[in-house]
């Protein structure tokens, strides 16, 4: 693991997303997360006691020239954490995977690690913050030092990006003002979370393409195995939202 001191990155204009994700994985600008991520990794579970944990931030997982991007909170302790993919090694990541599968967003339907098989088409999967936090919940400042991450992210994609489908109301909230930041005319008042909102942002003086945003709720365990999302449910955002970003999709 690296092991140097924590510190905030130095603004860069990283010109590929390789670059950008390579630095994402380097991150130590939060040292609570980094403790926590680092201590889970050294720890481990049971389950998984035999492995090497990532232990590092998790960068986001998809082609440069996606159309739809996915938002969703921070990597799991023992799913992204472990494995250094997004939403790879958990019951989200199964729910997630096979929605995208089903509506003919991912070649195969389940997410196990790197090396897997795995491609997201036309489709990209990141989160607003990119280290795994203590029960699930960053704070509003670590939420905010890696906001530029995001932004950055955002810019890079946005040739050909034309939707983007959030998971949960953390990374809604999160990225309305990078979608700001970046370019996006937000309408105001913000508007608010939900399920199967969509919002359709206009172009900004730097963005020639308006852009469609789409809530989902969040593809955790609290919501699937209780019922409030279920696969119909994500299938139905998933492909209206690949279809709004022009892709070619099956939905229910």
């Amino acid at each position: 693991m690296d092991t140097a001191r924590s510190r905030s990155p130095a603004p860069v204009a990283y010109r590929t997303l390789d670059a950008l994700d390579d630095a994402v994985s380097h991150c130590r600008a939060c040292p609570r997360l980094v403790a926590w991520r680092e201590q889970v990794a050294r720890e481990k579970r049971a389950a998984y006691r035999d492995e090497t944990y990532w232990g590092r931030p998790v960068p986001g997982f998809g082609p440069a020239d996606a159309r739809l991007l996915i938002v969703g909170l921070a990597p799991a302790a023992h799913g992204g954490n472990r494995t250094g993919r997004m939403f790879t090694g958990d019951r989200s990541g199964d729910v997630l995977y096979a929605a995208l599968h089903a509506v003919g967003l991912a070649n195969q339907p389940t997410s196990v690690h790197p090396g897997d098989g795995l491609r997201l088409l036309g489709t990209r999967v990141t989160a607003p913050v990119h280290c795994a936090p203590p029960d699930n919940k960053p704070t509003p400042d670590e939420r905010d030092r890696c906001r530029h991450w995001l932004t950055t992210e955002l810019d890079l994609l946005a040739p050909t990006l034309r939707a983007i489908v959030v998971l949960g109301g953390f990374g809604w909230q999160a990225l309305l003002p990078v979608l700001s930041d970046a370019g996006w005319s937000v309408p105001r008042p913000r508007p608010k979370f939900g399920h199967g909102v969509r919002i359709n942002l206009s172009p900004g003086p730097s963005r020639p393409h308006p852009l469609a945003l789409f809530g989902c709720y969040h593809v955790s365990q609290q919501n699937t195995f209780t019922g409030r999302l279920t696969p119909e449910m994500i299938e139905k955002v998933l492909a209206e939202a690949g279809a709004a970003a022009g892709l070619k999709v099956s939905g229910p």
